[in-house]
């Protein structure tokens, strides 16, 4: 829920005050809201389809069909309600913590739900002590979250006992917004990584200018865990240059010296690691790191330095950590965001699966740090306001000196994510390309090659597969990072300076400043920055490629040739139970939230819950449940001429359950098909799009079944969003 920082909105980048026009930083802006006085925030929002960005406004009223219609339902707000274990911690140690009628400040309130627990709480203890005094103060800095709060307040009768304070927790003063400091301290400012939604610069706010001294808190104390682990999977997510040494294509993305021109970012990255404990082999004991107590004013950093000693000899190729929340002060009441091999052997119990809460990667660098089983190493943990960070040292015992492996190795010109890192590294995708670009150049003499997205890896492969191809990049998203790397890269390759540019005038001014014609159009397709979107929203290839029609010679060759839209019907339960519509949450209505944040079942008649990128093979348990089939093809080989659909009927090929339907793009490089690029679900580094059912489907392969029917609509001319149906009969 949201605090000082907070939970970013998908396509969403800058929000400002209506009243004073404050600039504010993109990790709080999209979600740093006007003062009580205000009456509308304007919000920067992007558009995938395009690059273009907009401003929308969020109008503190509720008019139905405003530009702000969804702007929560792509958020985890569901998936943290549907925690039960999270809502029942939460209101047993509210409940054993309120012993008397106080001041209650609930930071980042969301829909009210800790807050409402408290007013519970405090009523009976109202009624045994017959003082009347206590009260509620709820703040809620994100505008859209408050109005959906007003309203679930007034369905449970809590109006009158919450004082909702549309600010952000450091805006609050006591005399103005507030009558006193407050007695207790409830939230929930926790993301995976446990600091980044700054938690610490909200504690030292509310310690210094909101709460009595030696207040009472729920939670009462933060403590994060870590193990060394070896795993070939996540060494492939971030070590591209041992990747690049196995492969034979003759170019290197990371050439020998220049590691610090490339890489990802030092920093952890949540992931569900139960979904690769079979690839994951524990290299240490879990080892307790820091300590965060809610109930005192935090420091901004802190340092540790711990001695592990390996169980098993091999590498450590990362670092898996996760954190236990003791919500009460006598340590009774317990949540953990432990890997299953974790809780599974301790008092705490395992958890259902849900998302927004996961573990957190920290890659060691490049081919990880080999240790002997009994040796130990020197793990230096460090944290910030918002981070915590990691630095492996390992002592040779034979000298005695230490070695360091360091996070990073030096100012990298160019961060890519892991997926991207991997995909770069993975021989038979290089292959692939390298194969489509050789054909689509057969037959030109002085090719002009035009590379429209911000791929990497296309610029080398077409220098390096014709000596003769002139190669201009666009880079829309990585600009003036993807020049400065290409300048460097393109010499330590062997190619000349000559045969590449970066054009930094944009698209629109391309057939000005190069009359001469492109021969070949090109694309992975990537663009920097949509990685954790929907899978077509890389359909923005063909909007630029329509855009450029002009540029291109009459014989010019477009690669992809073409993109198709798949799916596949699977069981999903547990994302299916993160996702599902609520009802009553721990003893308060929350039926109203379902359409607003996304719910699946039970909507209202011509209401529908919204496709969202997930990895599939991190949502838990999963089958597929039919065959893959093809949804609607785009031919890039032509400009956009208007909208496109297509329908299936879907062909199940095996009994179960149907939640949802799992969607993806493949991209068919070639006219003849001879190469095919898949995003789908057995393919670990893209994200999926799943649209979950209105109600979950029984399928039986033989007798009486209910069938699927998907249509699917999209528009790129009017830069629409994606629209799928389905019918059950």
């Amino acid at each position: 829920m949201s605090s000082l920082f907070s939970l970013l909105l998908p396509k969403t980048f800058i929000s400002f005050r209506c009243h004073s026009v404050t600039r504010l930083r993109s990790s709080v802006a999209a979600r740093t809201m006007s003062s009580q006085s205000s009456q509308r925030v304007f919000q920067l929002r992007q558009d995938p389809l395009t690059g273009n960005s907009e401003w929308i406004v969020i109008e503190d009223n509720d008019q139905p069909g405003t530009s702000t219609d969804g702007l929560l339902a792509t958020t985890s707000y569901l998936d943290m309600l549907n925690d039960s274990r999270r809502n029942r911690a939460y209101r047993l140690a509210i409940e054993k913590t309120i012993t008397e009628p106080c001041h209650v400040l609930d930071i980042g309130a969301g829909t009210g739900l800790l807050s409402m627990m408290a007013v519970r709480a405090m009523r009976g203890r109202e009624e045994e002590s017959g003082d009347s005094k206590g009260m509620v103060t709820a703040c809620e800095s994100y505008l859209p979250m408050v109005k959906l709060m007003r309203k679930v307040l007034h369905k449970n009768g809590m109006t009158k006992n919450i004082n909702l304070i549309n600010k952000r927790s450091d805006e609050l003063k006591v005399g103005s917004d507030i009558a006193s400091r407050a007695d207790v301290l409830v939230s929930e400012i926790l993301d995976s990584e446990l600091l980044g939604e700054g938690l610490i610069p909200s504690l030292q706010h509310a310690h210094d200018m909101l709460l009595v001294d030696n207040p009472k808190t729920v939670p009462y104390r933060a403590t994060t865990y870590c193990q060394l682990v070896e795993s070939t999977f996540l060494c492939n997510m971030h070590d591209l240059r041992n990747n690049e040494a196995k492969t034979y294509d003759g170019f290197r993305l990371v050439p020998p010296g220049l590691e610090s021109l490339f890489g990802i970012k030092s920093q952890q990255y949540s992931m569900h690691v139960d979904a690769i404990e079979k690839d994951i082999k524990l290299l240490s004991e879990p080892v307790k790191i820091f300590e965060f107590d809610f109930w005192k004013r935090p420091e901004s950093n802190g340092e540790l330095d711990v001695h592990i000693e390996a169980i098993t000899a091999g590498s450590v190729h990362a670092i898996i950590s996760w954190w236990v929340l003791q919500l009460d002060s006598e340590g009774t009441i317990f949540y953990s965001t432990a890997p299953r091999w974790i809780d599974s052997n301790s008092e705490i119990g395992v958890r259902d699966w849900c998302d927004h809460w996961k573990q957190c990667v920290w890659f060691t660098p490049g081919a990880g740090v080999s240790i002997s089983k009994g040796e130990k190493v020197h793990l230096h943990a460090a944290h910030t306001c918002t981070n915590i960070l990691y630095n492996l040292k390992k002592t040779q015992s034979l000298t005695h000196e230490m070695t360091y492996f360091p996070l990073s190795t030096g100012d990298l010109h160019l961060t890519l994510s892991p997926e991207r890192v991997a995909i770069y590294g993975d021989s038979i995708y290089r292959q692939s390309l390298f194969e489509a670009t050789r054909k689509a150049l057969q037959g030109k003499s002085y090719p002009q090659c035009l590379v429209i997205d911000d791929s990497l890896l296309l610029p080398l492969v077409a220098l390096h597969i014709s000596n003769r191809s002139r190669v201009l990049s666009l880079s829309p998203g990585l600009q003036e990072n993807a020049a400065r790397y290409f300048e460097v890269i393109a010499d330590s390759n062997g190619f000349s300076k000559d045969r590449f540019e970066y054009f930094r005038e944009g698209k629109a001014n391309l057939a000005k400043a190069y009359p001469s014609k492109i021969d070949l159009l090109i694309g992975e397709p990537y663009y920097s920055g949509l990685e954790s979107g929907l899978p077509w929203q890389n359909l923005r290839f063909w909007k630029d490629r329509t855009l450029l029609d002009s540029v291109l010679s009459e014989d010019a060759v477009v690669m992809p040739y073409k993109g198709v839209l798949r799916g596949c019907a699977m069981y999903l339960p547990d994302l299916w139970k993160s996702r599902c519509c609520l009802r009553n949450v721990e003893g308060f209505d929350h039926a109203l939230v379902n359409t607003t944040l996304g719910g699946c079942g039970d909507l209202p008649s011509g209401k529908d819950s919204p496709c969202l990128p997930f990895f599939i093979w991190q949502c838990g348990e999963t089958k597929k449940l039919s065959k893959e089939f093809t949804v609607m093809e785009f031919d890039f080989s032509k400009p956009i001429r208007g909208p496109c659909s297509g329908e299936v009927q879907i062909e199940f090929i095996k009994p179960g359950v149907c939640h949802g339907i799992a969607l993806w793009m493949d991209w068919v490089m070639d006219e003849e098909n001879s190469t095919v690029i898949s995003t789908g679900p057995d393919e670990k580094y893209w994200k999926q799009g799943v649209k979950l059912l209105g109600k979950p489907v029984t399928v039986r392969l033989k007798g009486p079944s209910s069938s699927i029917g998907i249509q699917a609509s999209l528009d790129l001319s009017s830069n629409s969003d994606l629209i799928i149906t389905h019918t059950i009969s």
